[in-house]
Formats: structure tokens, sequence, C-alpha cells
């Protein structure tokens, strides 16, 4: 082959090989959230099926508030069954540290375990009280003191490491929790603003985009919880805690496990 040929055939070849990257890129990068089950859309979400935005967010209100409270004192005993470690039944494991520890050492001390709001009580001022400060679908066990760090920030990307960190991260006014779990976070985070519109005793609970939240009813950084949930889809852990408030405590669902990709179609 003449060396005229050569060029002419490899100027087409990378003219075609950038052709083919334009087209697939888009379809690669481009990985929506999909329904984990649809076992309960027939029955359960079934006034939901078909909706999209606000429609769609009232539907689920409607269907998850339906909800047997328990007491702040249960949640001890609840919290070793959802979230028992699956290579251990004397433990569990803590949500941002990822530590298995044992579930009798469950209390306030140094290497104890405790119950962590995931959203954090002073962003509503819900406290302990039976509602939305005992909703399992948003308490975890974590270790004393990584509680303590995490406090009442918001969530976000980037920070520092912390002693039993497990690979999350905090600075002055955010918290990023490991990769395992991001998704799990953010669809605890939106399922409270689903379950609490302000119709009760409690406010209304609702995601923004800021990092100082403080003490109002919201909960941060919404762009970054969406994107935890796309990176991190349910896991068989979660899908199963999420069966076990609903048959075992609370009767009710989060629905962001069963359709992680109704995040976007609200938000």
């Amino acid at each position: 082959m003449s060396v005229a040929h050569t060029g002419s055939w490899k100027a087409l070849a990378v003219g075609v090989s950038a052709v083919l990257v334009g087209l697939t890129l888009p379809t690669v990068a481009a990985t929506p959230a999909a329904a984990t089950t649809t076992a309960y859309d027939d029955t359960y979400y079934a006034g939901a099926i078909g909706k999209t935005g606000t429609a769609l967010k009232s539907s689920l209100h409607s269907i998850i508030s339906d909800q047997t409270a328990i007491s702040y004192s249960a949640v001890w005993n609840a919290l070793k069954v959802t979230d028992q470690d699956p290579n251990n039944s004397s433990n569990v494991v803590l949500l941002y540290s990822g530590i298995s520890r044992s579930k009798t050492l469950n209390g306030g001390a140094t290497g104890n375990w405790n119950r962590e709001h995931t959203w954090a009580q002073s962003h509503g001022d819900f406290g302990t009280s039976a509602g939305p400060g005992t909703d399992l679908h948003h308490l975890r066990p974590e270790d004393v003191q990584v509680n303590s760090i995490r406090g009442n920030k918001d969530f976000d990307n980037g920070g520092s490491s912390f002693t039993n960190s497990g690979g999350s991260l905090t600075d002055s006014n955010s918290f990023e929790p490991r990769s395992a779990v991001k998704g799990d976070v953010a669809r605890m985070i939106l399922y409270m603003a689903v379950r609490y519109e302000g119709d009760d005793a409690w406010e209304d609970l609702e995601p923004n985009d800021a990092v100082t939240n403080g003490s109002v009813p919201y909960h941060g950084r919404l762009s970054v919880l969406k994107q935890w949930n796309e990176a991190d889809p349910p896991s068989a852990f979660e899908e199963r805690r999420n069966e076990l408030i609903y048959s075992n405590y609370q009767g009710n669902r989060n629905p962001f496990i069963d359709h992680p990709e109704w995040v976007e179609a609200i938000w």
C-alpha cells in the first residue's frame, strides 16, 4: 500500500472512530437509576404509577404516611435487626464508618454505637419524639464519636478523613459519607422530604442546595444527593432493610429504594 493510500486509510479510520465515540459516549454516560422491584407496583404504589413531578410526590406522601410510629427506646432493638451484619448475626454494620460492631455495644460511651439521625434532628427541630425522630427509614447505627463528628452538617462532596471514618470525609460545614452508602444517604434524606410535608404535627421537610441549613427544616445539598443516588444504586442490604421496616415495624416503605428513578422524576 502506498504512503498516500496509507495516510488516507488512517484519516478515514480516525474520522470513523471519532463519529463512533460521539455516538456511543452519551449512551454510556447516561445510565439512569431504575426500579429494583416492581412487586409493589400493583398494590402499595398503585396510586403513584405513571405520575411525575409534584403529583408523584403528593401521591407517594399519601402512601407512605400510613405508618406505625415506634418509640425512641424501641429503635435500639429495631436497628439490631434492620442493620444486622449479613456476615455476623451478632453485629450491626455502622453507616458512615462501615465497621461491624457487636449489637451489645449500644450506648453513649466511646467505643459504643448509637442512633444516628441521617436527617439531622435540628433541621426541623423534631428531636426524638415518635414521628420523624424515630423513623427507621433514616435512623442508622453509628459509632458515637463519628456520629458527633457528623453532627448536624449537610451532605456534600469534599473534606478530610478522621478516626474510624471508613472513607467518609468532613469539613467545617458538610459531611461526605463513604462511597458504598452515598446512595443510601440520598434516598433516606429524600424519603424524609416526601414523608413529612407539614400536614401533621411536624415541619415540612425539604431538600435544598445549601450546606448552611442549621435549624431550618431543610437538608442539602440536593444536587449532590441526586448524583449519589445515580452513582450508588440500592444494595441488597438496603433492600432487605426496607423490607424489614415495612413488614416488621412501620408498615411503610422508602419508595426511592424500590424506584430510585423517582428521585429524578420529582426533583
